[in-house]
């Protein structure tokens, strides 16, 4: 591994750009993974030359290890730094759906084009504005202002047990199209659910959605971007061993 011996970079010298990148790197780099150049370049739409000039320059910048032929990971400024990105373009998200009335479909792109230009004095109006929300519109959690990512206790749909009861946390995806057909079939963040069954090899799975209980079958490419909180049914539940009989005399 290079070793940084540089002082990281201080926060106010922290270009939106750079920001991007970082939180696009935390983002890949959810588990501990390493990062690809060719991964990253792909995810922000840039070429690879370019991202390889700015991996460089954030590694020299102390936000960011690296490894050849694995790729680069954030040092803790650097993971700080991205959170505190990540927590700029999630309020900006829940400004534009809870007081401009965008779409949740429409705001990811608004939200990265708008925080370029946004200052922390802005940030913190908008953030009491808004009554210090605890995620975007998509469920995602807000970092705090400190630059720390609140603990999430919450599954992918796709791993859950017939029968199961709870709540949409959130929705992980970003695609226009998913989003838009998520909402108007009601699987939102808060909505209640029931997982009523679920097809062999990776088939459909049918869902009660809210208090209705109105069924609706999602296929697995759209439920894997789903997460959700919820119970076990009865029959999954671990067995409680019976409490020992009296003994007699």
């Amino acid at each position: 591994m290079e070793i940084v011996d540089n002082l990281p970079i201080p926060d106010e010298e922290i270009s939106a750009t750079m920001r991007d990148y970082l939180s696009e790197i935390y983002r890949l780099g959810q588990g501990g993974v390493w990062v690809s150049t060719t991964a990253l370049a792909e995810r922000l739409n840039v070429s690879g030359p370019a991202a390889v000039r700015m991996v460089r320059r954030l590694h020299q910048g102390g936000l960011l290890d690296h490894l050849p032929y694995r790729g680069v990971r954030l040092t803790p400024s650097g993971n700080k730094a991205a959170l505190l990105g990540i927590r700029r373009h999630r309020l900006v998200e829940r400004f534009l759906v809870d007081v401009l009335k965008f779409g949740w479909h429409e705001v990811h792109d608004e939200a990265d084009e708008l925080q370029k230009g946004i200052t922390q004095v802005l940030e913190d109006r908008i953030d009491e504005l808004m009554g210090h929300p605890a995620t975007c519109p998509h469920g995602d959690p807000i970092p705090t202002r400190e630059g720390v990512m609140p603990d999430l206790n919450d599954k992918p749909l796709t791993v859950v047990p017939p029968g199961a009861k709870g709540q949409i946390s959130r929705v992980k995806t970003r695609e226009p199209d998913k989003l838009h057909y998520l909402a108007e079939i009601g699987l939102v963040p808060g909505a209640a659910f029931e997982l009523i069954n679920r097809s062999p090899f990776n088939g459909p799975l049918r869902l009660k959605i809210g208090a209705t209980g109105r069924e609706q079958v999602i296929g697995m490419e759209l439920a894997a971007a789903l997460w959700v909180t919820s119970e076990l049914p009865p029959r999954s539940r671990p067995d409680t061993p019976p409490a020992p009989s009296p003994r007699t005399r």
